[in-house]
């Protein structure tokens, strides 16, 4: 191998962010034993093997570091060239969901069947092809130059009215499903991406507007299955029928506040361990840490996915060209969002709307779709030229 290779290989491995996978690694493991805890004694879930559920978050966290390493190697040139053509089979993905290949599972008609206990959801695959295709139709000049020569330019409106066909698409196929929860976050992404982008406030105001009127088009044209609506109005109203549409969320907060400072013991729940508490292997995995492990519990949980959330924002600073940052600011949008919403649902301040807790929650679409999500953020600092930038 030429010195020059073998120098230029070095300098990239001395420039790989490990605190970033770090974290996820670290937040998937945190998960794993709270997926554990939370399975381990539901027999009609399991099949009489207490360990399934954590075996098989542990074979998915094992091909989300694959994949997250594969997508962190490739030419930084290829991924950019690539992003539309993983847009288009996002979108057929998606609409494949439509077809008679696609099944419902807990009221949302999302997820494919490939057998043998397998199952994909392609909504989350969409999350980095809408990530990528952004980047890409908001990025003014090619991917080279200085970060501030393409912020200080406006963008202009073909590339906003390009981004809101970018996003408008797969969110409108995923409404269809319907799948709430996944076009929350497709449309935050969004917005944190065109605010990095430097889109006027004016456009901004007026996304906002359209976005607006879409909810509402979307509630009168009844897209939004019933058990939807009734989740919005239990937020709306905490005491609405307690043993109805908001047992969810009572019982989560009774799991979370029962574990006061120091929780009361990993598997030693009694909300946990009762089964009070629907789906708490994915979508209400934090009430596990909040009354298993208390407050001291989920206060780790949310500083590991604090250090994550910066060092995606110190590799965005870092970044020399728009493309790069558009991509990281995407990412830390996406989980930020998904964290605090997952979180918020939990403790009554933010409605259910069936989204994962990144890495932590059950599920092999999330966990893969996020550690390409970390595998892109990593190509993108590998490849920057700049001086790697620390969050004091």
């Amino acid at each position: 191998m030429p010195v020059a290779e073998t120098r230029r290989r070095a300098s990239r491995l001395r420039r790989f962010d490990w605190v970033l996978p770090g974290a996820a690694l670290a937040l998937s493991v945190y998960g794993a034993v709270l997926v554990w805890s939370a399975t381990r004694g539901r027999t009609s879930l399991t099949g009489g093997d207490p360990q399934f559920f954590l075996k098989r978050h542990l074979m998915n966290l094992v091909i989300g570091l694959v994949l997250m390493a594969l997508t962190s190697v490739l030419s930084y040139a290829w991924v950019r060239a690539c992003a539309p053509v993983y847009y288009v089979l996002a979108l057929l993905g998606l609409l494949a969901v439509l077809t008679p290949l696609g099944t419902t599972i807990n009221g949302a008609h999302s997820w494919i069947v490939l057998g043998g206990g397998f199952s994909i959801q392609p909504a989350e695959f969409a999350k980095v092809a809408v990530v990528l295709g952004l980047a890409v139709v908001l990025t003014l000049k090619p991917a080279k130059g200085v970060l501030s020569e393409h912020v200080s330019e406006a963008v202009p409106p073909r590339r906003i009215a390009a981004a809101a066909v970018v996003t408008g698409v797969p969110t409108a196929i995923i409404m269809l499903l319907p799948d709430l929860g996944s076009a929350m976050v497709i449309l935050v992404a969004t917005a944190g991406l065109l605010v990095f982008a430097g889109t006027s406030v004016k456009w901004l105001a007026l996304l906002g507007v359209a976005a607006a009127a879409g909810a509402v088009a979307a509630t009168r044209l009844h897209l939004l299955a019933q058990h939807q609506v009734n989740r919005f109005a239990a937020f709306a109203d905490p005491h609405l029928d307690p043993q109805g549409v908001g047992y969810n969320t009572a019982q989560a907060r009774l799991a979370i506040g029962s574990g006061g400072v120091l929780g009361k013991g990993l598997f030693n729940g009694t909300q946990t361990n009762g089964r009070y508490v629907p789906e708490q292997q994915t979508d209400f995995v934090f009430t596990v840490a909040g009354e298993e492990l208390g407050f001291v519990g989920g206060v780790v949980l949310i500083a590991l996915f604090a250090v994550l959330l910066l060092r995606g924002i110190a590799v965005a600073r870092q970044c020399d060209d728009l493309f790069g940052m558009l991509v990281c600011a995407g990412v830390v949008s996406w989980f930020a969002f998904e964290t605090f919403e997952n979180i918020g649902m939990t403790l009554g301040i933010m409605p259910v709307a069936g989204i994962p807790l990144p890495f932590v929650s059950y599920g092999g679409s999330s966990m893969f779709a996020s550690f390409i999500a970390i595998g892109l953020i990593e190509n993108v600092r590998l490849r920057s030229t700049r001086p790697a930038v620390t969050l004091d």
